[in-house]
């Protein structure tokens, strides 16, 4: 499930992005990830702990980093709006320290 206020486009900070095409309220849910457990580690994986990861699939794969995210993954595999989201604005989510 993904929110129908998001589209994916061209980035700035790298490739394809996933943006607000409506205001997004902090709080809000974004999008959920379906569980899609992997050992491999790659582009579109998220870590949720050190023994547990998911290849994400769909528009929710295009979110990038940020030191300073609008968004974050729970693990609970949903993707929450950490702040109001202006529209046009980039959907951003800190990947961790090593990026």
């Amino acid at each position: 499930m993904v929110s129908e206020k998001v589209l994916v486009r061209q980035s700035a900070i790298h490739g394809k992005g996933l943006f607000a095409k409506q205001k997004i309220r902090s709080g809000e849910v974004i999008g959920e990830i379906a569980p899609s457990p992997t050992k491999k580690s790659g582009p579109y994986v998220l870590w949720v702990s050190e023994h547990e990861q998911h290849h994400v699939k769909g528009p929710l794969k295009y979110i990038n980093h940020s030191t300073k995210p609008n968004a974050a993954y729970y693990d609970d595999l949903t993707v929450v709006a950490l702040a109001d989201i202006s529209p046009g604005e980039e959907i951003t989510h800190h990947y961790g320290d090593e990026w």
